[in-house]
């Protein structure tokens, strides 16, 4: 055979492998992308305690059991205990761990984060949708949640439950990371983990600082800051209590309660159950706020700020089981909050006229 026939033949040979190889690599994208698209999704956050505290990953997955690649997003944490204020590219699956390298800038320290979730609790909450408002057009009495599966999302005022959209990660002192599962309004930790100092850190420091007009040194001179975890940790620490709403007014109708706490959970109340809420696992309340009504165009909202450090004393002392009480006046024009009877300290009370349309509100 002829030498240019040959190569001829060496370049077909060649050029159908490339072909094919191409072939191969688009229905593998394609599959994958179908793959990822029939699944849920969910959005990611990163927060800090504040904006002296920030960490930056610099190596990051969120393990999926589907085996779906999930990352964090770009940049830095933000916000505030529990949440960060910033969105992100929706991820897909059903995330079960964590496999984060990061940079705490305030501590001068590289972390490792190898998490694991608990499986078995991550595919409950998966199941569950939580309430989160009246809506205009559905009528049933509403529970805490329903296992209506992860297809439940607010998209409309017809639905008032919504399914898990976030993971949330809170990057505290020394290595303490917290996760939380969000349910639009509604909040839960879903854990503590520790992350590991990585000591032998050159080449992640080439790697980081490579990209920054700061050197290592300057920025540690700039930001670096001794704190301990203590704070955050001691915000996880829960009683068991409720809230309970009370007034001489007979004519008194609650509707809603949004309660945010010190812990970076949220939870909202809703009738019919905000009239028996029960006593669970609570942690310091942070803010709270409650709608009702004595009349038709005598509805309220009612909002109580509280000191961490004066509340947990009080509730440490309250004894197991107890309620906290919102004793509304009379006239609607100012409420205290007791417990075991007694009014407590806290920062402040405010009351403000609202126009809401609630099912059973006054007509």
């Amino acid at each position: 055979m002829p030498p240019n026939t040959v190569k001829e033949i060496y370049r077909m040979d060649k050029t159908i492998k490339i072909l094919f190889f191409f072939i191969l690599l688009f229905q593998n994208i394609r599959c994958q992308k179908m793959k990822e698209e029939k699944l849920p999704e969910f959005n990611v956050e990163i927060s800090s305690p504040n904006n002296d505290m920030i960490v930056t990953p610099v190596e990051d997955k969120i393990i999926t059991l589907e085996g779906i690649p999930a990352t964090l997003p770009y940049g830095s944490s933000s916000g505030t205990w529990g949440t960060s204020g910033k969105g992100w590219t929706e991820q897909h699956g059903t995330p079960i761990g964590a496999d984060i390298t990061y940079f705490s800038r305030y501590e001068d320290t590289f972390y490792h984060l190898k998490a694991d979730f608990p499986v078995d609790k991550i595919k409950e909450y998966m199941q569950r949708a939580y309430a989160q408002r009246e809506a205009s057009l559905y009528d049933k009495p509403l529970e805490e949640y329903k296992n209506l599966g992860r297809n439940e999302r607010y998209s409309n005022a017809e639905n008032p439950y919504n399914s898990f959209t976030t993971l949330v990660f809170g990057f505290a002192p020394k290595g303490m990371v917290v996760v939380w599962l969000r349910f639009r309004a509604v909040q839960i930790e879903l854990g503590k983990f520790q992350a590991e100092v990585i000591k032998d850190d050159k080449a992640l420091e080439q790697k980081f600082f490579s990209k920054l007009s700061v050197t290592r040194e300057e920025m540690k001179k700039n930001r670096f800051m001794d704190v301990k975890p203590k704070e955050w940790d001691d915000y996880r620490r829960k009683y068991s209590w409720k809230p309970l709403f009370t007034s001489e007014n007979k004519a008194l109708k609650l509707f809603e309660s949004n309660i945010s706490y010190y812990n970076g959970e949220e939870e909202v109340i809703l009738r019919p159950w905000i009239d028996k809420i029960p006593i669970k696992e609570r942690a310091i309340p942070k803010e709270l706020n409650f709608t009702w009504e004595t009349a038709k165009d005598e509805q309220y909202i009612g909002r109580a700020f509280f000191n961490w450090l004066e509340t947990d004393d009080q509730f440490e002392n309250a004894g197991e089981n107890f309620n906290v009480e919102f004793k509304i006046a009379p006239d609607n024009k100012s409420f205290e909050v007791l417990v075991g009877g007694y009014p407590i300290k806290i920062d402040s009370t405010r009351i403000f006229k609202t126009e809401r349309e609630f099912h059973d509100s006054y007509k």
